[in-house]
Order: structure tokens, then C-alpha cells, then sequence
């Protein structure tokens, strides 16, 4: 089964089951996904001439995160030739709200339609949608955030941290999560996430992020950034400074032949 959505008065989506709202109002929620987790990250400059690149978000949520990226790579002249976009989430959401959320977004309702139509039978593990043309990937990893990252081995350029509230969803922002999410990153990988809570903020610092305040969206003063610089020799050193670009095909998300 989907997860149940309850749409508010003012036509903000809002989860029962953790007592919070998906995302404040349309504006708002475009604002953030462009200006806190894409610009967060230093996207679309930071791909310019890369072969592929990898993002690695938590929370897919209705995926305004996924679509404004997939958007930005559309519209790039210099955009890599791969976009791999890897996102965990427990409880996915049914295909009509997520369209009910991209009508609000006019140039984002093509990109959200050709996603919907992919959007069926996501039981727990991994699900690989492949979209224009196989030229951008989701791979939707439904299960518990830590479990599905710690489960797969992954090399991610970009982090985008999000998810409802840690008062809400504590286990999300976890260290144990955090260090899960950690072991994804290669040295110089970029994080961005709208929360600054102070306990996050010393998490992601013993877990190997330099971590800064920046200016917020209004009406929140502050966002997070951060990055994989830590000063210890990780274990899996031989993969971590060459980032997805340079990944093995075996990891790489690329094409393979498979009988079943």
C-alpha cells in the first residue's frame, strides 16, 4: 500500500503518520529545493563537463528535490551525460498525489509525468526507473534510511539531507544514519540541508564533515552546508577520490545483461 497523504486547506501535503507537513507552501518549496539543497551544492556549476554525476538524497518525499534537479540537468548546455539520482524513502507515496503536488509547478509537470508513469510496485528494496531516455536514473531505495545505505555500496558527489523534522523523525537524522550517510561520501563531497540543529551540526563534524552556516530562505534565517574533508584515511580509500565520475561499472549504474 501507498502512503496516506492529507492534503491541508492551503494545499500543503501533510503525513499522519508523522504528525508533520511534507514541505510548507508551493513557493516555499520550490525555493528550498533550488536555493538549499541544488545551489547548496554548488549545482549546476559542479557537474559542468562530467561524464556522470551522482546525487544522494534522504527522503524522496513527493520529489520536488528529484524534479527541480532533473530540470536544472535538462536545462544545462553542459551537463554530464549520466545523471544518477539515488533516494532513500520508507513510505512511498501514491503516484496520483505525487502529480496532485507537480501541478502546482507547470515546467516541472512533464518531468513529473514520465516519473508517475514508472511509479508502481515499490515494495521494500531497490527500485531503478530509468527516465529521458536512460539518461537520468533513480534508483529509489524504499526501506529504512540507514538500513537501505549500509545494505549498498554507493559513491555520491552531492548529499542532499533531508526529511521531515528531527523532532518528528528522529532515526533519520540519527548519527547512525549520519554515519551511514558518510560512508557514501568521497572526499570533497558537498551536503546541504535546511535544518541547523546544534546536535546535527556535531554529528556531521564526527562523521567527517566541515561543516558552515549560510544564509536561509526566508522565512528561516539559516541553512547547513558541509563537506567530506575528514582527517582521518577512510577504509575504503581506494574509492573515495575518484567520485562517481570515475566509479567502476559495477557501481557506476551503468548497463549490464542479467537472465532470470
Amino acid at each position: 500500500m501507498t502512503e496516506t497523504v492529507q492534503w491541508m486547506a492551503d494545499g500543503t501535503p501533510y503525513s499522519p503518520r508523522f504528525g508533520d507537513r511534507y514541505h510548507s507552501e508551493a513557493a516555499h518549496a520550490l525555493a528550498q529545493a533550488e536555493q538549499v539543497f541544488l545551489a547548496g551544492c554548488g549545482l549546476p556549476r559542479a557537474w559542468a563537463g562530467q561524464p556522470q554525476w551522482r546525487i544522494l538524497e534522504t527522503g524522496f518525499g513527493f520529489g520536488l528535490n528529484f524534479l527541480v534537479t532533473w530540470h536544472a540537468w535538462q536545462q544545462d548546455p553542459a551537463r554530464p551525460a549520466l545523471l544518477h539520482f539515488v533516494s532513500t524513502e520508507a513510505f512511498p507515496i501514491a503516484a496520483a498525489d505525487l502529480l496532485e503536488q507537480a501541478r502546482k509547478f507547470p515546467h516541472l509537470l512533464p518531468l513529473a509525468e514520465e516519473l508517475a508513469a514508472q511509479w508502481w510496485g515499490l515494495l521494500p528494496g531497490v527500485h531503478r526507473l530509468r527516465l529521458a531516455g536512460g539518461r537520468v536514473l533513480l534508483s529509489l531505495l524504499v526501506g529504512d534510511s540507514q538500513t537501505m545505505l549500509r545494505q549498498h555500496e554507493l559513491v555520491a558527489d552531492s548529499i542532499y539531507l533531508d526529511g521531515f523534522s528531527p523532532a518528528r523523525n528522529p532515526d533519520m537524522w540519527s548519527l547512525h544514519t549520519l554515519k551511514a550517510v558518510a560512508r557514501c561520501a568521497r572526499r570533497g563531497t558537498r551536503l546541504a540541508t535546511w535544518t541547523i540543529a546544534a546536535q546535527l551540526r556535531r554529528d556531521l563534524a564526527q562523521c567527517g564533515f566541515e561543516v558552515r552556516k549560510v544564509p536561509g530562505v526566508p522565512p528561516k534565517r539559516d541553512n547547513l552546508q558541509a563537506s567530506f574533508a575528514p582527517h582521518w584515511e577512510p577504509r575504503k580509500a581506494p574509492l573515495w577520490p575518484m567520485g562517481a565520475q570515475a566509479l567502476p561499472a559495477r557501481l557506476a549504474g551503468g548497463g549490464g545483461h542479467a537472465a532470470i
